[in-house]
């Protein structure tokens, strides 16, 4: 006969070899919640308390780290969870809140919006403090996320349910195919947008906001660099460079970059230029163009021949691009060499045209280089589709998308903290790897 021994009814060390509670532990150890918490029991006073504040928050962090994307969905894995039961506070099976408590606390939790992003900011603060060169280089993008709700309600009563803020927008990719024939590729989406900046080398949030589907990537850009400059200036003042794709290739905006925050952006930039006009000669020098990427050219002036001039990297003091003479750097022959006025190098200054000529010269390796860390918005986006449960979700409205986003990036912050006070550097950004 094979005898099952008793098993301990609870044993703590088990629970710490266990992947999700052990990364759920570690958000409740590390998120900066007191202040929420406080709040929300100053408000339920002496009323009942059959749902303690705590254990409904902590139950609602669990649903994040377990990756439910329904309410109904966290019922059934608590009332089946003894574990995770115990760690979010609630004592028994018939502990479990109905889905009436949990809209009445998400109600409560509408409220203290601003409390959340408090949360998030000390994060952000925390990480600031524990990892070397966090927020140097900053990348930005806008997220679409779809609302339940497929179109636009008739009735514009607000009644808890249906969705009455989301709206519609659409967003065109274009490109070359490798055989030079033009693509272009069109999105629609009706629901929200999540602008978001995030460490391009650590892939962590920085800031964000949550708006209607057609709020202009460019004009929240702006706003949210503003923000962010009031909330962790220490972050703006570290920062170096900002990468960003070419829907936010606008002039204000790199102006305010530079001009403002000193720092240096690398943004992808759009032909805005006539059908055909593929250079533009620079001001006072006769024989070299530029085109809308930034590649400066000289011509020789009695053969006519063009070559493409070198960089010479970036004067601060004087705002301006250096340029080399490509047959002096090369140890080329060039027949005008003697009478050409590029002959002895370029200076350009950024106002000959502040979206093309930029502090790092669009035509340098470095700039390429430093463009592509631009990819890690869209990896923190691909993880709150497919870890955070953005992909397929069951919210309706503005407020509840700000708090869901919210308490997201929330986790996926104090996720990091922990894991690095914890010495688990090299999985602060998983939430699906076990420590």
């Amino acid at each position: 006969m094979a005898i099952i021994p008793q098993q301990t009814f609870f044993v703590w060390s088990e629970i710490e070899k266990l992947c999700d509670l052990e990364r759920l532990k570690l958000v409740i150890e590390y998120m900066p919640d007191e202040e929420l918490m406080q709040a929300l029991e100053k408000e339920r006073g002496k009323g009942r308390d059959d749902y303690p504040v705590r254990a409904m928050w902590n139950s609602i962090l669990a649903g994040v780290v377990y990756q439910h994307n329904s309410v109904e969905s966290l019922r059934r894995e608590l009332s089946r969870n003894g574990q995770l039961r115990f760690m979010c506070g609630f004592k028994s099976q018939k502990d479990v809140p109905g889905s009436d408590v949990y809209s009445r606390f998400f109600k409560k939790l509408f409220e203290k919006e601003d409390i959340i992003n408090g949360i998030f900011n000390k994060l952000v603060d925390e990480l600031e403090k524990i990892l070397p060169g966090f927020g140097k280089n900053l990348a930005i993008d806008g997220k679409a996320i779809s609302s339940l709700a497929g179109h636009k309600n008739k009735n514009k009563e607000e009644d808890g349910r249906r969705d009455i803020d989301a709206d519609w927008a659409k967003k065109e990719y274009k490109g070359i195919n490798k055989n030079g024939t033009a693509w272009s590729k069109i999105v629609k989406w009706f629901g929200y947008r999540l602008h978001l900046i995030v460490d391009a080398d650590y892939e962590l949030p920085v800031a964000f906001e949550v708006t209607k589907a057609s709020t202009s990537e460019i004009k929240k850009a702006h706003t949210i660099f503003e923000q962010l400059n009031k909330n962790h200036p220490e972050i703006i003042k570290k920062c170096e460079t900002v990468e960003a794709d070419r829907g936010y290739d606008d002039t204000k905006l790199i102006i305010k970059l530079w001009d403002e925050y000193k720092i240096k952006p690398v943004i992808d930039i759009r032909n805005m230029w006539k059908d055909g006009e593929e250079t533009r000669q620079l001001s006072n020098i006769k024989n070299v163009v530029y085109n809308y990427k930034g590649n400066v050219y000289c011509y020789c002036l009695e053969t006519g021949e063009r070559r493409e001039m070198c960089n010479g990297g970036f004067e601060k003091d004087r705002n301006m691009l250096k340029k080399i003479c490509p047959a002096k750097q090369y140890g080329l022959k060039c027949k005008c060499m003697d009478k050409c006025p590029a002959a002895s190098g370029l200076r350009i200054s950024l106002e000959e045209n502040r979206r093309i000529f930029t502090p790092i010269d669009r035509s340098s390796y470095k700039w390429e280089r430093l463009y592509k860390k631009r990819t890690s918005v869209e990896r923190v986006n691909s993880r709150l589709d497919g870890s955070f449960g953005f992909e397929k979700h069951y919210i309706r409205g503005l407020k509840k998308m700000k708090i869901r986003c919210g308490i997201a990036l929330c986790v996926m912050l104090a996720m990091a903290v922990g894991r690095i006070k914890e010495k688990q550097e090299d999985k602060m950004r998983s939430l699906v790897k076990s420590a």
